[in-house]
Parts: structure tokens; C-alpha cells; sequence
């Protein structure tokens, strides 16, 4: 179990120009790189959302990380339905679209999309081929409000991806109007095996959407943190940093980690991701949420605070459950009182459980029974 943190883009204009994150001496793409990944073990590449980049610039990413660095890359805006200029396009597919104006993926021609899909995908093959890829994410414009063209677009995106992890983002309150509605996305991004985004951002508009805490892979929870400049976030902005310039106080951070913590029993791996990308603000935040979840880490699991279900316990199967505890010796109030076991899963792989003693004192004889607190991935 790894909580990764990171930033949305290493190579922001204000956070280069600021001169507050990178060294004096970084004054190339490639030392850059090379420095963000000596500090974070995850980015997002988000230059891919404005345009394709080449299999080599994604090869010279590979090469310029860690081993075990880990990059997740947005999908190109065309896909999630964003409109999107010919002049971003790799020049063969500029070709093939022809003169005319922006071009939006429903009204495409079926060889145009299909180019652009090629290119995507070749594109995300180097950091692939060298287990650097981690989720492709597909953040969708507010425009996009669940309907039955929108899940087909979705679930053919996921089956065209098929051998990556996909992470979905819906930045219009409709996926989450209620409760109801909010248990039908989460089912049904579940049954696609897609990750669902937490988001952290600001409230109160159309595109707001409220942080729903669930992990809905059994590999990659993702929380994505937008800042909460609620006058900025839909002001007319020249640049990403102005529309998201936020600085987390550490009071906040604080309690986000919490959140983020009791997440990370849900999933194996849980990728955390600044956003808000003015400045080094992102990266200052970044470094003090690696310090707070260092902290956290180190305490004993309060179990009383998790007692209700984190996800994974919930969806254990009851043959599952019941092949934990028939590894458990007999129940008494002198025994152990706490007890960890070791199941193979359908669907999480190898889990570990963790039992407490209970202790039902209605009865004269005080009869004492093992239940079941937490799960977490091994």
C-alpha cells in the first residue's frame, strides 16, 4: 500500500518564472525532470490535454525519471469532447481533417477519430513499455451530463484503453445530485473497473462537484486537488495558474490528508494530485501533504475511527470473509483481542483482514465473537 503525491505539470510558465522550486541551475526541460522527480514520486502530464505529444518526447520522459517514477498522462482534449483547434494536431491528421473549424469529437469523421486514437496511444506506449504509465485520465468539460451518448463515449473510450488504468473526471454536479445519483456513478465507474477522481475544488457553481471519497479500483484511488478560489475558478483567465491560484493553509491539508489516508485502505496505490498550479504553490503543498501522511502513517490505526466500511471490507465476498476467520483461533475476552489474517480475493487479490473481539454482554455467559474491522490490500 503507497500513497503517491504530486503535481499537475512540472513545467508551468509561472512556476519556472517564479524561481521558487527549481535550482538555478535547472534551466532545461530535461533538468527540470530530472530535479521534480528527485522531490515527487508522480506527476500528471498535462501538456498531452493541449496536444499529442511525440513517442519520442514521451521516451525522453521515461528517460530523464527514476525507476519507479510514476506519470499519469490526461487524454487529449479532443476525446473528452472538448472542442480543439486543427493547428494542436499531429500534421498527418491535420491532413486528413481537412480545412474548417474546431473540431469536436461527436461531429468528427470516423478516420479523423480514429488517427487521433492512433496517435494517443502511441504516444503512451514508451512510458508503458517501461512500467512508468500510471493512469490515463480523462477529465470531461462541464457539458458532458450523464446521458446514454455519454456512457457509450465513456465505455468506448475504457474499451479502447484496454490494458491501461483509466481515471475518470465529471466536473458538472449532475453525476452527483444526491445520493441516489451519486451511488449510480460510483456502481456503475465500479463495473467499468475505472478509477474515480475525488476533487477538491472550489463550490457553488454548475461545474462544482463535491469530494466523493470512494475508490471504485482495486489498484488506484485518485484525488485531485483544484484549490478552493471560488471568485477564479469561472473569472475569465489568461493562463491555468490564475483560474486555479490557490494556496492550501496547512490546517487544510491536514484534515485532506486524514481523508486521504483512511482512502488509501481502499486501494492498493493512491495517487494524490495538486492542481492548483500557480506558482510553486502546488509543489509547496505537495511537499507539506508528503510530510503530513509521513505522520500519519507512523500512528497506530485508530480502528474505532474506521469502523465503518472503507470500500473494500463492504465488498469482500462472504465465502471470503468466512475463509479469513477460519484461520482465527477461538474468541475470548482472555484471549488476543486483535488479529490480522491473510485471504486470496476475486477481486483485490491477496487482502489482509483485521478482527477484533466483541464481547456481547446481554448474555449471562459473555459470549465473545470475532468481527471483522478493516481490509487493505497487501
Amino acid at each position: 500500500m503507497a500513497i503517491l503525491v504530486g503535481t499537475a505539470s512540472w513545467a508551468e510558465k509561472s512556476l519556472i518564472d517564479s524561481g521558487l522550486f527549481y535550482p538555478p541551475d535547472a534551466k532545461t526541460p530535461e533538468a527540470r525532470l530530472r530535479f521534480y522527480s528527485s522531490v515527487f514520486p508522480l506527476v500528471e502530464a498535462d501538456s498531452s490535454y493541449y496536444a499529442i505529444p511525440s513517442p519520442a518526447t514521451a521516451q525522453a520522459w521515461v528517460e530523464r525519471t527514476p525507476p519507479a517514477f510514476v506519470m499519469n498522462v490526461k487524454a487529449f482534449r479532443f476525446l473528452t469532447g472538448h472542442a480543439t483547434d486543427p493547428a494542436v494536431l499531429p500534421r498527418a491528421v491535420r491532413e486528413l481533417a481537412g480545412a474548417g473549424g474546431r473540431l469536436v469529437y461527436r461531429h468528427a469523421a470516423s478516420e479523423v477519430r480514429e488517427a487521433i486514437w492512433h496517435h494517443f496511444l502511441l504516444a503512451l506506449e514508451p512510458l508503458r513499455a517501461a512500467g512508468k504509465l500510471g493512469l490515463v485520465h480523462f477529465q470531461f468539460p462541464p457539458s458532458v451530463v450523464p446521458s446514454p451518448r455519454v456512457i457509450a463515449h465513456v465505455e468506448d473510450c475504457v474499451e479502447r484503453l484496454r490494458g491501461a488504468t483509466v481515471s475518470i473526471e465529471f466536473r458538472h454536479r449532475a453525476w452527483w445530485d444526491g445520493g441516489q445519483r451519486s451511488a449510480e456513478t460510483i456502481t456503475w465507474l465500479r463495473a467499468l473497473g475505472v478509477v474515480h477522481t475525488v476533487v477538491d475544488g472550489p463550490q457553488g457553481a454548475e461545474n462544482s462537484v463535491p469530494a466523493v471519497w470512494e475508490a471504485t479500483h482495486p489498484e488506484i484511488a485518485l484525488v485531485r486537488l483544484h484549490g478552493r478560489n471560488a471568485a477564479a475558478y469561472n473569472a475569465p483567465a489568461k493562463t491555468a495558474g490564475e483560474r486555479f491560484d490557490y494556496d492550501y493553509p496547512d490546517h487544510e491539508l491536514e484534515a485532506i490528508a486524514k481523508q486521504v489516508h483512511r482512502l488509501s485502505f481502499s486501494a492498493r496505490n493512491t495517487h494524490v494530485v495538486f492542481n492548483n498550479c500557480d506558482r510553486d504553490k502546488g509543489q509547496r503543498n505537495g511537499m507539506t501533504m508528503m510530510r503530513v501522511l509521513a505522520e500519519l502513517q507512523k500512528q497506530p490505526i485508530d480502528f474505532e475511527a474506521y469502523q465503518a466500511p472503507n470500500g473494500m471490507l463492504a465488498r469482500l465476498q462472504p465465502e471470503e470473509r468466512a475463509a479469513a476467520q477460519e484461520q482465527l483461533p477461538d474468541a475470548t475476552a482472555a484471549g488476543p483481542q486483535q488479529l490480522a489474517v491473510e485471504v486470496q480475493t476475486r477481486h483485490y487479490g491477496r487482502v489482509e483482514v483485521t478482527f477484533r473481539v466483541h464481547t456481547d454482554k446481554r448474555h449471562k455467559a459473555r459470549r465473545s465473537f470475532w468481527s471483522a474491522c478493516l481490509a487493505r490490500p497487501i
